[in-house]
């Protein structure tokens, strides 16, 4: 393929397909990973570049190998992997099931974690490349009614962070936006708005490498 590849897991009608349209406008081949209940279909074609969607559950770690193994096949190795996916079960921390606070912190950041160790040996290689993360206010700001959502983004930013220092040296990027509100069209976060963040941080110089934005 005769373009870079940009990789979003975890996309939906909202910020990934925001994020993976932006990235097809600036040149890029794009490969999403969405819920299987998602209309796949309308996904590829709101995308005008080459593209790929796939379904796969990622509170399994199957699902979302051979959702990967699919898109290597498909493009190569990314240049961008962003993660977008989420999961909260409602509740107060003391209540927490934790049997199924696993399985949101599963696709909070265990998957997270398995697509970036999936995308860095070919950035290494490379010497360059770009992991971002859709963080959310409530690592920032837990609330009570919202504890697993709370500890999922929590985690996640620490992932994120903890990456950005460990692979700065290698020339790969890592980096969170964190956004601190209600993502809806017509406002301060809108979708494509957000999607512009996520574009910048791609395009940043090493010397002014952000590890995180802040979205209020």
């Amino acid at each position: 393929m005769d373009r870079p590849l940009a990789v979003i897991v975890g996309a939906g009608p909202g910020i990934g397909l925001a994020v993976a349209r932006r990235f097809a406008l600036g040149g890029f081949a794009v490969a999403m990973v969405s819920r299987p209940a998602d209309p796949l279909a309308v996904f590829q074609a709101a995308l005008e570049a080459p593209a790929l969607v796939l379904g796969a559950d990622l509170a399994r770690a199957e699902p979302l190998r051979e959702a990967l193994a699919a898109i290597e096949a498909w493009g190569g190795a990314p240049e961008a992997l962003v993660y977008n996916a989420s999961a909260g079960t409602p509740g107060p921390a003391a209540e927490l099931d934790p049997a199924q606070l696993q399985a949101d912190l599963r696709v909070n950041v265990g998957s997270a974690l398995a697509a970036a160790r999936w995308a860095l040996p070919a950035m290494r290689q490379a010497g360059r490349g770009t992991l971002l993360f859709t963080g959310g206010g409530l690592a920032l700001r837990p609330q009570a009614g919202l504890a697993s959502a709370s500890l999922g983004k929590a985690a996640l930013r620490s992932l994120a962070l903890s990456l950005a220092q460990e692979l700065e040296p290698e020339g790969i990027h890592a980096a969170t936006v964190t956004v601190c509100g209600f993502v809806q069209p017509g406002t301060p976060f809108a979708p494509e708005l957000i999607a512009q963040e996520f574009w910048e941080l791609h395009l940043q110089k090493r010397e002014c490498w952000e590890n995180e934005r802040i979205l209020r």
